[in-house]
């Protein structure tokens, strides 16, 4: 049995929690749900749900590189919206990301977000 490896890069935003930015354990990475937050700033990206969605793309990319995978090795995401008519905007940004062989994928609306942003991604992918 291996033991699991704690991922973190000064590349994505700190994380704002008791929790890592991405765990990696079996050969798969598992992904902390990432929010539009600038990672210099710390602050929530300005704009709407696609400049949201574009930036958390951005955060879950450079942990992936992190954990040594890519967005082609992503196996399942989960996206949460903090309001369900959005979702062909975040959708639409979604598609660029994964235009081939995309992953599983669930979609839930919550009630609220971290920071209030719109959007919040996390993610499991196959690792080396």
């Amino acid at each position: 049995m291996s033991a699991k490896q704690i991922i973190s890069t000064e590349g994505a935003p700190k994380a704002i929690g008791p929790y890592s930015q991405a765990v990696i354990h079996n050969g798969l990475a598992y992904l902390s749900g990432q929010i539009p937050l600038d990672p210099v700033t710390g602050q929530v990206v300005a704009g709407d749900i696609s400049e949201q969605t574009v930036r958390v793309f951005e955060n879950l990319t450079v942990v992936l590189f992190a954990c040594g995978s890519s967005l082609d090795r992503v196996l399942k995401t989960t996206v949460y919206l903090k309001d369900m008519s959005e979702f062909p905007h975040m959708n639409d940004v979604y598609a660029r990301y994964f235009h081939v062989n995309p992953p599983a994928r669930a979609t839930v609306e919550v009630s609220r977000l971290p920071r209030d942003v719109r959007v919040e991604i996390e993610c499991i992918a196959a690792v080396d």
